[in-house]
Formats: C-alpha cells, structure tokens, sequence
C-alpha cells in the first residue's frame, strides 16, 4: 500500500459501519451503543465543532480513524484544550503509518481552532497503546486519575 494515497478527511455520518467494522475487528465484540453514543455526540451534533477524522484509500474504504472533541468550557467558549477520544486502523493496515497520520491531521485541524494541548486516557496496561502515543509526543500529565469501587 503506498500512505501517499492515503487521505485523512473529516469524519461523517455515513462512515458509522466502517467504524464499527473497524472496532469489532480489534476487539472481537461489537460496541454498537458506545459508537451510536459517540457519533451522536461528536460527529452528527451542531453543538460539537468538528473534530473526528478517517483515513481512505483510493478506493475510499476506511482504514482508521480518530475521534475526538474540543472541551467547551462557561457559556459555550472554546478553551485551548482537547480531548483524543478514540483511535484506531484496521488490524490488516497497521504499522504503514496510517495512526500516524491521522494522528498528524488530527493535530494539525486542532491547531487551526486554536488548540494548544491535548488529553487522552489510556489502560495502565496497555503497552502497545502507551509506546505509539509515546511516540507521538505524549506525556504523562500531572493529574492522576484515581477510582474507586463502592
């Protein structure tokens, strides 16, 4: 596969099955009312500022994605912050560089609205996860997230 063909675009509502397809494929299960609640939210809502991605071929079947959303802080005005969502790439296409570009755009579309820093969270245990977003310049933050089972 040449990345050079690959195109990131903006996520729409019609990319939903490929995105399922996607996740089901890496987890082996269906999150079917995670990703209605997620495209809802973040991909079909006007009260969220675009911000999720795809990653196409030529042919443009979906690859990847990422999704994410700008946090909104009193009376509806945008703070420097973000959030990283979810990302994924079809297990039949990684390690070619797609995360990383989407990664890029994703960034790169943030910056344009103003956005200065950006959270994700991550499974203590996920090693995989951990060293590509170490790779892509993130860092641990100074907040611990803490829980506790009542």
């Amino acid at each position: 596969m040449d990345i050079k063909k690959i195109k990131i675009r903006l996520m729409r509502k019609d990319d939903y099955d490929a995105v399922l397809q996607i996740d089901e494929k890496i987890l082996n299960t269906s999150r079917k009312a995670y990703y209605n609640e997620k495209f809802e939210k973040f991909v079909t809502s006007r009260d969220y500022v675009p911000t999720s991605l795809v990653a196409e071929d030529e042919n443009k079947k979906v690859l990847g994605f990422i999704i994410g959303a700008l946090f909104i802080g009193e009376f509806g005005i945008y703070q420097e912050t973000a959030k990283l969502d979810t990302i994924a790439v079809d297990p039949d296409y990684r390690h070619q560089g797609i995360g990383k570009l989407l990664i890029n755009d994703f960034f790169k579309h943030l910056k344009t609205l103003g956005v200065k820093k950006v959270h994700t969270l991550v499974k203590w245990n996920n090693s995989q996860l951990i060293h590509f977003f170490g790779d892509n310049e993130f860092r641990p933050s100074e907040i611990i997230n803490l829980v506790r089972n009542i």
